[in-house]
């Protein structure tokens, strides 16, 4: 026996108890070093997300901001062609900045009132026709009531005929998109679906030959001498913005 196989058996012990020690450490070290790794990419994977969701959300907004744009323009269009349809008429236009609760514009106010020269009884029109007829009036404000309102009538005339009627506001008829006529004179039955109605000269608040709407449905009354039923309007009743306030009234000298 001898002290020299000492080291080599210590060393030998050492190696056996350490080496899966050093192994244990460098699989923890490596396991440690890969978590590490995996967390950087997540955080960087959710900070390219943050950023793209950032890139999106003012995408959405800019398209948002286009539609709206877009939507303008058209009504903006429709004005001036309507402007130009009418430009006769002296004209004010107006946005609406309030209404009644539902879905359809039947009584609204527009931004625009004794200060701008709005008065009671003026026409409004917009989209391809006739709106209503202004009902009061603030200094910077104005309410108007449309021709679909429940308490609305309008003297009417078939454009193609001279043929008079009465247009009779109704929200109810306005869900399936028309409103009703009635008294109706057309002995020779010469008017057909798809005519066109405009303000009669008769009216005593409404000027004369502006768009009303098209018919839609027609019937004779039990009368046997007038006709009834019902038509489309010229306007978009559940979706308007702005409007032009024609500044001349019926009452006016010079005017029919």
């Amino acid at each position: 026996f001898t002290t020299d196989l000492i080291p080599d058996l210590l060393g030998n012990i050492a190696g056996y108890t350490f080496q899966p020690f050093k192994e244990g450490l460098t699989e923890v070290s490596t396991y440690i070093g890969t978590r590490a790794e995996n967390m950087r990419q997540v955080r960087d994977v959710l900070s390219e997300n943050s950023a793209l969701r950032a890139q999106i959300d003012e995408l959405s907004q800019e398209n948002d901001q286009l539609v709206e744009d877009r939507f303008e323009l058209m009504e903006l269009r429709d004005l001036f062609e309507l402007n130009e349809e009418y430009k006769g008429y002296d004209k004010i236009g107006a946005r609406i900045i309030g209404k009644d609760p539902g879905n359809w514009y039947s009584v609204f106010v527009i931004d625009k009132g004794k200060n701008d020269g709005i008065k009671e009884g003026m026409n409004v029109i917009a989209g391809a026709g006739l709106v209503g007829i202004v009902t009061k009036t603030g200094d910077t404000w104005a309410q108007v009531r449309s021709i679909i309102d429940d308490d609305s009538n309008v003297s009417g005339r078939m454009l193609n005929t001279s043929d008079n009627l009465i247009v009779y506001g109704s929200l109810e008829s306005m869900e399936n998109g028309t409103i009703e006529f009635g008294q109706l004179s057309d002995p020779d039955d010469e008017v057909n679906v798809g005519d066109k109605i405009v303000t009669s000269n008769i009216s005593d608040r409404y000027l004369p030959g502006i768009a009303i709407g098209f018919i839609s449905s027609i019937k004779k009354d039990p009368n046997n001498l007038t006709k009834s039923g019902t038509l489309t309007p010229s306007v978009d009743f559940e979706h308007i913005d702005v409007v032009l306030v024609i500044t001349q009234m019926k009452e006016e000298p010079g005017l029919p």
